[in-house]
């Protein structure tokens, strides 16, 4: 199993990076994780969109979905596509994209298969499992573990401090875990981030092989982050656009 990591700039696009979107594939499919705003464009770069079996969306806040409306516009107009794609979403993902596009009357069921995302259920793509934990963010949001042969990864997607996280994610190769808030900053509510310090709380107590920070806003220091995260967990790296993985 891979991973790529097509975006993972935290809350926008960052002036290196887009918005959250992750490229996982096995030998028999390839998903993608989050469609963040700006990502797109370079997913291109990994992938030709009409080979994507699945997609999936952990939320439906802007820095996660919205460039499924660019995706729109390629599966429309392109004449590359071979008919809907399967999208797995929070309740409301239909009627986000459909408002986000053109209109919420329109149910763009020519582009996607929309197919809800429940914490209980896991989803077979080819050679990939994948299983969800709901996760403690104000909006319906879910952690997204994929399964390969012998090969394990776990997205946290966004979250606080969430024990549900810490389940999922139990034994992953990898963790990939948001990491946005500045350790001691008080700006941010409570269940909303992870400080980096958190990330490798969360990675420790999991007991996964390594960990991986993404998420991080444009205006957070990367290597604060990272350095709170190798406090408790030394095997923290940070992500970066076009790095990836082999598990």
């Amino acid at each position: 199993m891979r991973l790529t990591i097509v975006g993972c700039s935290g809350s926008m696009p960052g002036a290196d990076s887009p918005a959250s979107c992750y490229l996982v594939e096995g030998d028999e499919a390839r998903i993608v994780v989050d469609l963040g705003s700006g990502a797109v464009g370079p997913l291109q770069r990994f992938v030709a969109l009409e080979t994507i079996d699945a997609i999936v969306l952990s939320h439906l806040h802007a820095d996660h979905c919205l460039d499924a409306c660019s995706f729109v516009v390629w599966h429309r107009y392109s004449e590359r596509s071979h008919g809907p794609v399967p999208l797995y979403g929070p309740s409301g993902t239909r009627e986000r994209l459909a408002a986000a596009y053109e209109r919420p009357e329109s149910d763009l069921a020519d582009v996607f298969d929309f197919r809800l995302l429940a914490a209980e259920d896991d989803v077979v793509v080819g050679d990939l499992i994948v299983s969800f934990a709901r996760t403690n963010h104000p909006v319906e949001t879910y952690a997204v573990r994929v399964d390969s042969g012998s090969a394990s990864l776990t997205y946290s997607a966004d979250t606080g401090i969430c024990d549900e996280v810490v389940d999922l994610a139990s034994g992953s190769d990898l963790l990939l875990c948001e990491a946005a808030q500045p350790d001691g900053d008080p700006g941010y509510p409570p269940g909303l981030h992870l400080t980096g310090r958190q990330a490798g709380e969360h990675a420790a107590a999991a007991g996964v092989g390594r960990l991986l920070l993404t998420h991080i806003p444009p205006w957070v220091d990367p290597a604060a982050q990272v350095a709170g995260a190798r406090a408790v967990f030394p095997a923290t790296e940070l992500a970066t656009p076009g790095a990836t993985y082999d598990l």
